[in-house]
């Protein structure tokens, strides 16, 4: 069974940093194409990010580039999303989601509220 949990949001000042994690269970995120999503209050899901495998290619959204890094460490079959000047528009539920070839997995999110 495919779990995946997040952890790691919280409430940042405009212009901070939080590193989210997604643990995974029951697949191995180096075998996987790792994404994360965001919904923003009252807005659809949105990609932000993803890593790809083999390969570690990644790709971000274009509000995030330069700001949002993911990565993975296939030891802790853990993906990370390291977010640094976090601005106000970032304030969501962030999500990752597994794709193999049995399908896609998500987590349940965890929420990041940036405000002062």
């Amino acid at each position: 069974q495919v779990q995946l949990v997040e952890s790691g949001g919280g409430l940042v000042q405009p212009g901070g940093s939080l590193r989210l994690s997604c643990a995974a269970s029951g697949v191995s995120v180096g075998g996987a194409v790792m994404r994360w999503y965001r919904r923003a209050p009252g807005k659809q899901r949105e990609f932000v990010a993803y890593i790809t495998t083999p390969g570690e290619t990644t790709n971000y959204e274009e509000s995030v580039k330069g700001r949002f890094t993911i990565s993975r460490d296939n030891v802790k079959n853990t993906v990370f999303l390291q977010m640094d000047s976090l601005q106000s528009e970032d304030t969501a539920v962030y999500y990752c989601r597994a794709s193999i070839a049995s399908g896609n997995y998500w987590g349940r999110g965890t929420e990041v509220t940036v405000s002062s």
